[in-house]
């Protein structure tokens, strides 16, 4: 299955009714799965908070040493983990009340990795409602990729062509940088006052007070080379592992055309991919390998996606909606070859 397949919304399940998602939520429901969890968030919390406290320990007291870069890796995993915990808190998993939410969203997102959570917010939600849907989805509007192929063949000319055409050899390089793109994008949408004042005024000073925090224990703990390899190295890793968190979710999935109308449930399940696995998948992947189950009900606690897949599974099997998991490795594989293959016509060498 590749994005580049147009799903077809005027044929079968295309035109089934909204009540087909409407019995598999009150099902959910009737389980119990989408209550919240709010014991389980918080043991999540505390040993998170407790190995980054632990870790920068360590670190102020190993000192000026080249050691030090085995910190910036263990640091590069639990920022990745702290920012799971700031992605559920956005999607309204951990509490009921949303200022809950807000304000562990603010501290794990601004404070503790230093990515904007209102920004990214309202980015997330509409990549929510209009997933892999051209035109509508901002996660495949990027300027760096090239997502289908109508999307490559409008790179005229320079480094955009050039990218876009190398773009499948040149995607998990990309990724070291994808940490750097997102402080740089934080802190721009709080220059652009798109935000609430309020919002703008606690988020900037966050997200002031941990670039000022970062770069101080840094630079005071070791030397001026150490602290630039050290700052390379954690944050390379942290956008390497973001990244290939969330790569797998949709790229090389179907597509939906600008103007195509379809059913909730059809759309979300046909545009998603999840990743077969365990306990331990689930943990390095932030619950994201079952994106199927996130995206059909996105408020549901992380803990409880795998307990309802069996629910959704037996829904598209009713439904007649492929229902599609494969291997992480497998997964990675398709995102590749989707993004050599639209990127395809601007290799004049080859035939298209």
């Amino acid at each position: 299955m590749t994005q580049s397949d147009k799903v077809d919304a005027g044929t079968g399940a295309g035109r089934r009714r909204g009540s087909d998602f409407a019995v598999l939520s009150r099902t959910a429901s009737e389980a119990g799965l989408l209550r919240k969890r709010p014991g389980h968030y918080a043991a999540r919390i505390a040993i998170t908070l407790s190995l980054l406290f632990a870790t920068w320990t360590v670190f102020a007291l190993i000192g000026p040493s080249w050691w030090q870069l085995l910190t910036a890796v263990v640091l590069a995993v639990l920022f990745t983990q702290t920012a799971f915990i700031g992605h559920d808190a956005g999607h309204q998993q951990i509490s009921e009340n949303q200022r809950t939410n807000t304000l562990i969203g603010w501290i794990h997102g601004d404070l503790l990795v230093g990515l904007g959570f209102g920004w990214w917010v309202g980015k997330h939600d509409r990549h929510h409602a209009h997933p892999n849907h051209e035109g509508k989805d901002p996660d495949i509007a990027g300027a760096a990729l090239a997502f289908s192929r109508e999307q490559a063949l409008q790179r005229r000319g320079g480094p955009a062509r050039w990218l876009a055409r190398s773009q499948a050899w040149l995607f998990f390089p990309m990724l070291l940088l994808e940490a750097f793109h997102l402080h740089v994008a934080s802190v721009h949408e709080i220059m652009r006052n798109t935000l609430p004042t309020r919002v703008r005024v606690v988020e900037g000073s966050l997200l002031a007070l941990h670039f000022a925090g970062y770069l101080t224990i840094i630079l005071v703990t070791l030397t001026p080379l150490q602290a630039l390899c050290f700052i390379l190295v954690h944050q390379g890793l942290f956008g390497l592992y973001m990244g290939c968190s969330f790569a797998p979710n949709h790229k090389g999935m179907p597509v939906l055309e600008e103007g195509t109308k379809t059913g909730f449930l059809r759309r979300q399940v046909l545009t998603s991919r999840n990743i077969r696995g365990g306990p331990l998948t689930d943990l390095a992947l932030g619950g994201l390998n079952y994106q199927i189950e996130h995206h059909l009900f996105p408020s549901m606690p992380r803990p409880n996606l795998r307990r309802v897949q069996p629910l959704v599974r037996e829904a598209c099997e009713r439904y007649g909606l492929d229902y599609y998991e494969t291997s992480l490795l497998r997964s990675y594989t398709e995102v590749l070859q989707h993004l050599h293959r639209v990127g395809g016509p601007l290799r004049p060498e080859l035939e298209y």
